[in-house]
């Protein structure tokens, strides 16, 4: 998953969005089967976001369809959900670590999903490219938690990443947020408690404590149920 770290001091990543950042975790975890080191080779640059320039539904997919972004998308199987679900919308990934890739990648051609594009990468180098108000939904599922308080300014969920999704979303858009994690959700919850940009989308706890039927479940939030962990599910409207 994507966490940043800033090099020009311990709080300027949470204030200034366009910060120098390098990526924490692993990019790489066992080596690539023969298989796995082929689709990486051959399909992901047909399916990859450009190196350079504005990202727009045009650039992506010749014509104005919706956008949504996953922001550190695992090994894709909910953007996969997604793209099967809603073949007129134009899925975009982000995810740095090279076994997420491939795992997003054998999902694509096993879906025969044309409606998917990946970067290989930091998600705020897709952020920072899309155009103001340009995105309809983005995700953010099961982030690394960094639970140490002395890391609270690598998690995904501070000010700057925060300002890029507020910028990018379309009025009406849509962001969702999953932890199983109690810190980074209390930490979650009083980041976005500052934004007046965000309209939380709940009445009752049910809102919450409950999985949307059109929210797919990731391999972390399986796995934080055998665990018998509580998982949480935030939505909240751009307004």
């Amino acid at each position: 998953m994507i966490e940043l770290k800033s090099e020009q001091g311990p709080d300027s990543a949470a204030s200034d969005p366009t910060t120098i950042r390098r990526l924490y975790g692993r990019r790489q975890g066992h080596a690539l089967r023969q298989g796995q080191a082929a689709l990486f080779a051959d399909l992901l640059p047909q399916i990859a976001i450009p190196g350079a320039g504005t990202i727009t539904a045009e650039s992506l997919f010749g014509d104005d369809r919706p956008l949504w972004l996953e922001i550190g998308f695992g090994k894709g199987e909910h953007m996969a959900n997604q793209a099967n679900a809603h073949p007129d919308v134009g899925l975009i990934g982000a995810e740095p670590f090279v076994d997420g890739v491939v795992g997003a990648l054998m999902a694509v051609r096993d879906g025969g999903l044309r409606n998917v594009r990946i970067h290989h990468g930091d998600a705020l180098d897709v952020l920072e490219r899309l155009p103001d108000a340009s995105l309809a939904r983005a995700f953010l599922l099961h982030p690394d938690p960094w639970p140490k308080a002395r890391h609270a300014k690598r998690r995904f969920m501070n000010p700057g990443p925060l300002d890029h999704i507020a910028r990018v979303l379309k009025p009406g858009g849509e962001f969702r947020f999953g932890t199983d994690h109690p810190v980074y959700c209390r930490w979650a919850l009083m980041q976005m408690q500052r934004r007046s940009e965000f309209g939380w989308i709940g009445e009752t706890a049910d809102d919450f404590l409950s999985r949307p039927v059109d929210w797919p479940q990731t391999r972390y939030e399986a796995k934080a149920r055998r665990l018998g962990h509580e998982v949480w599910y935030f939505r909240w409207r751009r307004v």
